[in-house]
């Protein structure tokens, strides 16, 4: 995203970077040419990319710089996962039509998997192997520490072996016995299998042997291929990129943002593409995007929340307008090393005093529109599920400055200009904590994501609300891909490591996939742990959540990090209020935040 990123646990660009519901082509387009006319009467869609979220990364393999959920959509459009888990049917699970695989058995102990590989050809007519699931498996392996879905202790680290039984059937191994719905859901499902014949090589020019079976040589590859993948303009010139399996293959990918994809006319799959033609379409303002609307030149658009109010002209004028729900939370990282507030941030009072300037019942009625939920921890709240403890539900910090204030003062700071500051260091419980020095001033800095006006008012209605704590909150603004950059984990030495706070999802910071585990966002050393939050009890929770068939798991771990804040809570909005010609069809929109091309049609 992705953050979805993405990014990223389960979804190297769901997450942690989902999209801002703005953007622009008439006044202000980011590149591209010019856009096409409506394309109801033709095999062609214009689809409306969010502001400043421009496609920058097509490997089917992520590092923490490219969380993007549109970067996952398209990557999964042209090479398929394995196993592609998801929401595109109207209820999350299994879509086997998109998927490589057809079956996965596990074993009686939940220590192993078998999967099978359907019948299934690369475009240049080779066909889909379980060397070719084998390639990824040992590039991820060998390459774990820059792969943005990495986490220590889970995948690539809990499977234990790669056993290939034919070319259509692989075994995996696990360190121990699993929850099998976890499994499928949250790691099996990152699997992507890649053309190992095409793409397992050093170079340009290389010739493609088995070096991915030494860690050496795969490492090599791994350079390589994301040495690669860094440049854009090769996408759709560059012969690396032509061996795929999905339903669509690059036409064009400009640095701008602008993608046209085309239906690939190999694909033998299950979910071949209704449109031949899918032009996706970037912006950097919600007025121009909206503008785009309105003169009919995007097809499958959105709206800011705030401006609901104008469904009837949009309705007017052939659309329909669709609320796109997300399984999601959103919040604001701590960056727990920053040199300057990293030692306060550190303090449990301090993060309690912060959340509880948060109002949120308030951002969701008059930022959103009223198409955001509170949420109070790190299981999503805009969906009913068995997931949510009785202790996140019930809000452990409701707003209250004067109490938040209180908090403050009561642990050794004082009021001094509108600003708090330290002036009794120290450890006890009347003092300010341990690293935070005498004279240090509550002021914490948020680098956001720019483009978004929703984004905007609610970065200037929180720092109204912390300036009655006595916390002065500043703004700084940057489109989301370099938020994404300069938001990475770091050590309080590093030049790097001077970000204080990160906001990057008004659509929703993180997108789970079925089983909302944290063991990428909050487990110590997380691949999308941005802040480097650590907590050993919750450590040992989350393994809890990745072992345990129970749902009790997962909500003590919901409690736990609900009172713990390792980041800043903020309402949960729609993922986007969509705007939809009439007679485009077909499909379901993603709770899990990807959109599906291939099964969008034209009915009328």
């Amino acid at each position: 995203m992705f953050p979805a990123h993405r990014a990223a646990g389960r979804r190297w660009a769901l997450v942690a970077g989902a999209a801002v519901t703005t953007g622009a082509l008439l006044t202000g387009c980011t590149g591209g040419g010019s856009p096409a006319s409506g394309s109801a009467s033709s095999d062609t869609i214009n689809y409306a990319l969010p502001a400043n979220f421009t496609p920058n990364w097509i490997l089917p393999v992520g590092t923490a710089s490219h969380l993007n959920t549109n970067n996952s959509s398209i990557s999964q459009a042209v090479w398929e996962p394995l196993i592609a888990y998801d929401g595109s049917t109207g209820e999350v699970g299994w879509n086997k039509d998109n998927s490589l695989a057809t079956d996965a058995k596990f074993a009686a102990d939940s220590k192993s998997v078998t999967i099978t590989l359907g019948d299934r050809h690369w475009s240049d007519g080779k066909p889909i192997t379980s060397r070719d699931v084998e390639f990824w498996f040992n590039l991820v392996k060998a390459d774990k520490a820059d792969w943005a879905s990495y986490s220590p202790g889970k995948a690539p680290d809990n499977w234990t072996s790669f056993k290939t039984v034919d070319d259509t059937h692989f075994t995996i191994t696990f360190d121990k016995a699993y929850n099998q719905e976890w499994m499928l859901a949250n790691e099996l499902s990152m699997i992507r299998p890649m053309p190992q014949h095409a793409w397992d090589k050093t170079s340009a020019s290389g010739t493609v042997s088995d070096l991915d079976r030494t860690a050496a040589g795969a490492k090599k590859v791994w350079t390589y291929l994301n040495g690669a993948a860094k440049k854009i303009s090769g996408y759709a010139s560059d012969p690396l990129w032509e061996t795929i399996s999905g339903p669509y293959t690059i036409k064009s990918f400009s640095t701008a943002g602008k993608v046209e994809l085309t239906a690939n006319a190999k694909y033998d799959g299950g979910g071949k593409a209704n449109i031949k033609n899918v032009n996706l379409l970037p912006f950097t303002t919600a007025d121009a995007e909206a503008n785009a609307l309105r003169a009919g030149t995007v097809d499958y658009g959105y709206i800011n929340a705030t401006d609901l109010s104008q469904e009837a002209s949009f309705k007017a004028k052939g659309y329909s307008v669709k609320p796109w729900a997300g399984w999601a939370i959103t919040y604001m990282p701590y960056n727990f090393n920053n040199p300057a507030m990293g030692a306060v941030f550190k303090q449990l009072y301090a993060r309690q005093a912060i959340q509880m300037s948060v109002d949120q019942a308030t951002l969701s009625k008059v930022v959103f529109n009223g198409t955001a939920v509170s949420t109070y921890g790190p299981v999503p709240q805009g969906q009913d599920s068995s997931f949510v403890s009785s202790e996140q539900k019930d809000n452990p910090y409701p707003f209250d400055t004067a109490k938040a204030k209180k908090l403050l003062t009561g642990h050794g700071w004082t009021e001094q200009g509108g600003t708090m500051v330290c002036t009794a260091p120290g450890s006890g419980d009347d003092q300010c904590g341990a690293g935070v020095d005498k004279g240090t001033k509550f002021e914490m800095q948020v680098l956001s994501q720019s483009g978004s006006t929703v984004t905007d008012n609610m970065m200037s209605a929180l720092q109204s609300s912390f300036a009655k704590t006595g916390i002065k909150f500043t703004i700084k603004t940057a489109p989301v891909n370099s938020v994404l950059s300069q938001s990475g984990q770091c050590t309080a030495d590093e030049s790097g490591c001077k970000w204080q706070l990160s906001f990057f999802g008004t659509a929703g910071s993180w997108y789970f996939p079925a089983y909302p585990s944290g063991d990428s966002l909050f487990a110590t050393g997380g691949g999308s742990n941005f802040g480097n939050y650590s907590n050993t009890e919750v450590d040992e929770l989350i393994t809890e959540t990745t072992t345990s068939s129970s749902n009790e798991a997962v909500q003590k771990y919901s409690a736990a990090l609900a009172k713990d804040l390792p980041v800043i809570w903020l309402p949960e909005p729609d993922y986007q209020i969509s705007v939809v010609k009439d007679g485009l069809g077909g499909f379901s929109q993603d709770s899990l935040a990807n959109f599906h091309p291939a099964m969008w049609k034209w009915t009328k």
